[in-house]
């Protein structure tokens, strides 16, 4: 059965790099759009990034096609200006400014092509900080993301690059909004997600209870939990994470453990009560769960409607049944290693939209991509010849 693909025949051009605008591309062509990446010649410094950021490539430019231009020449910003003209989205999160100094700004592509979508990831909304460079470290400090998540005083950035994804995800919702909006008007527009603005989103919740409360959040290691079993326990061997998130929820997790004595207790049978007494009740709950194998607890806990997790590592989930499934599809590396990375986390129609992909060689796609505009042979291999076009050995 073949992955779903709602949006066959779109195409897109992107030129992007790092992490958020190929989110953007990475999800557009898991959707079944035709993505173009634009790379310089020799391909994007991303792919040769190490440490953190040697999963950055691989992870979100899978199912694309590659072409390396020059931009500085003529005849390779004349080959990405066709592209332009023929696509219904264009990507991009390089420097504010970066696409203008080229030509390459919204009105002037706009002008060639009224009915591009022009998708720009950037640091910051307009106002008084759209010029900063902005990172995904940078917007987490700045927007309080990193003071909720660390102990206090002690600001910690999330353990992944969730403003740039999250970032990614709010283009990919107005590219999709602008593409219906395209079919009643027959124009596009450009469309402009954040950094910055996409974590005082994530971090709304934190403001909203401010404004309800009247009282500041503390930082999530410091916090007064909304439930008064929401906690990662010890076992003897590794630990467990168990919420006890609504009162019918308490009796069935003390009649499991054989908390009798707890259940007894009447004073108990509200949530708001159990948190104003944690300090009597988590010592037992831990003691109880400290004598017990992790796989002991799971094996009470699972099926019981109870919320629980064992403390997963991102190496584990390539063995983890669940994502065997269908949450991991196959990817070949560019240097031809295969491996398995977590598809798009969307089922349509009751199949997922994962497949089979390769990951592109810097600019193996030059020579279809050029044909496809309508070069000829002999304009093709004058440019790859004249150096504005690269291609992959």
């Amino acid at each position: 059965m073949s992955a779903p693909a709602p949006l066959a025949g779109i195409t897109v051009v992107e030129f992007t790099h790092m992490v958020m605008g190929p989110a953007v591309g990475h999800i557009l062509a898991g959707l079944g759009a035709e993505v173009v990446r634009v790379e310089p010649i020799g391909g994007d410094r991303t792919r040769r990034l190490m440490g953190s950021g040697a999963g950055y490539f691989p992870m979100y430019n899978r199912g694309k096609q590659s072409i390396c231009l020059d931009l500085k020449s003529e005849e390779g910003l004349a080959v990405a200006k066709d592209l332009i003209a023929g696509a219904d989205i264009l990507v991009e999160n390089f420097r504010p400014g970066a696409l203008d100094r080229l030509g390459l700004d919204y009105d002037s592509c706009a002008t060639a092509n009224p009915r591009l979508i022009y998708c720009s990831e950037k640091g910051f909304l307009p106002g008084p900080y759209e010029n900063r460079t902005a990172l995904d470290e940078v917007a987490q400090m700045m927007g309080g993301l990193a003071y909720m998540t660390g102990p206090p005083g002690q600001p910690l950035r999330a353990g992944a690059s969730v403003i740039d994804v999250t970032g990614g995800m709010f283009g990919v919702i107005g590219v999709l909004a602008a593409l219906e909006e395209r079919h009643r008007t027959g124009k596009g527009q450009k469309v402009t997600a954040s950094l910055f603005e996409t974590t005082i989103y994530l971090v709304g919740q934190h403001m909203a209870q401010y404004a309800v409360t009247g009282t500041p959040a503390a930082p999530m290691p410091a916090r007064v939990s909304a439930w008064a079993i929401y906690d990662v326990f010890e076992t003897r061997d590794d630990p467990v994470f168990i919420g006890v998130v609504t009162d019918a929820l308490w009796e069935k997790f003390c009649a499991l453990f054989g908390l009798d004595e707890l259940w007894a207790d009447e004073s108990l049978r509200e949530n708001n009560a159990r948190v104003q007494a944690r300090d009597r009740i988590m010592p037992v709950i831990r003691d109880l769960v400290g004598g017990m194998t992790a796989a002991e607890v799971i094996a009470k806990l699972d099926g019981s409607g109870l919320p629980f997790a064992p403390i997963g590592k991102p190496e584990d989930m390539f063995d983890d049944p669940h994502l065997n499934t269908g949450g991991l599809e196959d990817v070949t590396l560019d240097n031809g290693t295969p491996v398995r990375l977590p598809t798009i986390p969307l089922e349509m129609g009751g199949h997922r939209i994962g497949a089979p992909q390769h990951l592109p060689q810097p600019g193996r796609d030059a020579r279809a991509v050029l044909a496809g505009l309508g070069y000829g042979s002999a304009r093709i291999d004058a440019l790859i010849e004249g150096g504005a076009v690269g291609e992959s050995e």
